[in-house]
């Protein structure tokens, strides 16, 4: 005995026997299988890419909405302002619009204010973003040549060091805060990576328009397609009827 099977994932038709039968299911099912999977895998990516909130910027993070400065073994209240264009609103590393910026510290260890702390701002250059990390720095060969900015080691009694810079350029830079203890040679950093003029939107709308691709390509193989047309088709003919 011979069976006529539509299968509507692939339009598959024709005259076969069970054997014949059993392996076009299997390579219909297969291929939905495979749509599937690839819309899984975008998704599992799109969550992959997306950081920490916590581990957020480098030496920077955020607790009880404010920022806090890791240094090694030391914090600091960590605070960006831009007088000029926001007057006393504050950021934590990603700041709005190019122009004068004040960057404060406001030690959270007694130890700080009789230790020397230096500040320095510099490109770039291995396009790391907020992952900018002291690895990076110290694989630049020539640190003074994309140094922007440098505030030589100062202690501040008060515990609170301040220090400007007025940016022209749009984009990423890394901040590097460097301090030592007194009468040691030891060294402690922190690193961070910080955008001015602007956040980038970054891979996002390619993700969605990979996302978006991948849901409808499964929808067209799965017969989501066909079966709109069947029926968009049979409301017209229904019409068509009842307007006669």
């Amino acid at each position: 005995m011979r069976y006529n099977i539509f299968l509507s994932n692939n339009s598959i038709q024709q005259e076969s026997g069970f054997d014949d039968i059993r392996h076009a299911v299997a390579r219909n099912c297969h291929h939905s299988l495979s749509m599937k999977q690839m819309f899984l895998a975008v998704i599992i990516l799109i969550f992959a890419l997306q950081p920490a909130a916590v581990v957020a910027h480098g030496g920077v993070v955020m607790e009880e909405d404010q920022c806090v400065i890791d240094i090694g073994l030391f914090r600091a209240h960590f605070t960006i302002y831009q007088p000029q264009t926001s007057a006393s609103e504050e950021f934590c590393e990603d700041v709005p619009d190019l122009g004068e910026t004040l960057f404060v510290m406001d030690y959270l260890h007694e130890s700080l204010r009789q230790m020397p702390v230096d500040f320095r701002i510099i490109e770039d250059v291995n396009d790391r973003g907020k992952y900018a990390s002291w690895e990076d720095v110290e694989s630049i060969e020539d640190i003074d040549a994309v140094t922007l900015y440098y505030q030589a080691a100062q202690t501040e009694p008060g515990g609170s060091l301040s220090t400007k810079y007025h940016f022209t350029e749009k984009g990423w830079y890394v901040g590097v805060v460097t301090t030592r203890q007194t009468g040691s040679d030891k060294l402690y950093r922190a690193v961070f990576g910080f955008h001015v003029g602007g956040q980038d939107i970054g891979y996002w709308p390619w993700l969605v328009l990979i996302a978006l691709f991948v849901q409808i390509q499964y929808w067209i193989s799965s017969g989501g397609w066909k079966r709109w047309r069947s029926k968009y088709a049979h409301a017209e003919t229904r019409q068509k009827e009842s307007d006669l």
